[in-house]
């Protein structure tokens, strides 16, 4: 498989802002799509597509940027490594297998059974060593390559948030509503420091978007897991709504692409005039991948 993650360091990161976007991959394996029963859209609808193309300034304004080129639907690094469904598989799966998450249970696991929109993706069963391939190519390489991030952002500047960038369906919306344009995920107040979620929700409101906390999307696993303010590592899932930049069904950019990508230029400057004013310093370490 080709190189599994796209990291842009810029030549000097200015702020202690990290930017994440972990399922807008686009490289599918021949063998992944010899494998599915899917064709080659409907095998995209978990993608979160281009939202590392809206994030692009990022680099140039001093953040780095991490991207997963492998898709969310082969392996998905917002989960833990071993979330995986017993019915996948042809071989038992080994004790520390998490098998009983609700992820699993909502066929969403690490190594997914259905695509977001709930079709079945494989023909047969596989074996648990195709997982394992899966995981030590992409899952533990992108963790690492976060970690890593972070680790350098709190050396240098005390501190770090990490942005964790997604997009959501516009369909079906929550409880027969319209969903808002963006929903910022901080687990209900424990991943990030208010005064920071506080500030991106003004800013991106006064760029002319409608938001929402933690409804329908309160944060993944690396909101979750990496996401603790009080050893100085905050992280904020965000979630764009694809009808304000692409065509959901032909998986194209439309006209809105470059009017949103230019607002999220100037939310990206203003986070690198701000950010370090917003975060407190760590108090101890760092979390570990494997925790």
């Amino acid at each position: 498989m080709e190189q599994p993650l796209l990291l842009q360091r810029p030549a000097v990161q200015r702020a202690p802002l990290v930017l994440t976007s972990p399922h807008s991959g686009q490289n599918y394996p021949p063998d992944f799509l010899a494998a599915s029963r899917l064709d080659a859209l409907a095998i995209r609808r978990s993608e979160d597509s281009f939202v590392d193309d809206l994030f692009g300034a990022g680099p140039d304004l001093g953040v780095p940027l991490l991207a997963a080129r492998f898709p969310r639907a082969y392996c998905d690094v917002n989960r833990e490594a071993w979330e995986l469904d017993p019915g996948m598989f042809e071989d038992a799966l080994p004790g520390f297998v998490n098998a009983a998450s609700p992820r699993v249970s909502a066929g969403l696991g690490t190594i997914a059974r259905i695509v977001g929109t709930g079709e079945p993706i494989y023909r047969e069963k596989m074996r648990f060593s195709e997982a394992q391939a899966r995981i030590k190519n992409c899952w533990e390489p992108y963790h690492e390559a976060l970690r890593g991030l972070i680790a350098d952002t709190v050396a240098t500047f005390g501190a770090c948030l990490v942005l964790d960038c997604h997009s959501m369906p516009s369909a079906p919306a929550p409880r027969g509503g319209k969903l808002p344009d963006v929903v910022l995920g901080d687990v209900h107040g424990t991943s990030c420091a208010p005064q920071v979620t506080a500030f991106i929700d003004r800013k991106l409101t006064q760029l002319g978007l409608n938001l929402r906390r933690n409804d329908p999307y309160a944060g993944g696993f690396i909101t979750r897991h990496y996401g603790r303010p009080r050893e100085g590592v905050h992280v904020l899932q965000i979630e764009f709504l694809r009808a304000l930049y692409m065509d959901e069904a032909g998986f194209a950019r439309h006209d809105g692409f470059a009017a949103l990508k230019t607002k999220l230029a100037a939310f990206l400057a203003a986070m690198v005039e701000v950010t370090g004013v917003l975060l407190p310093s760590r108090e101890r370490g760092l979390p570990s991948a494997a925790e």
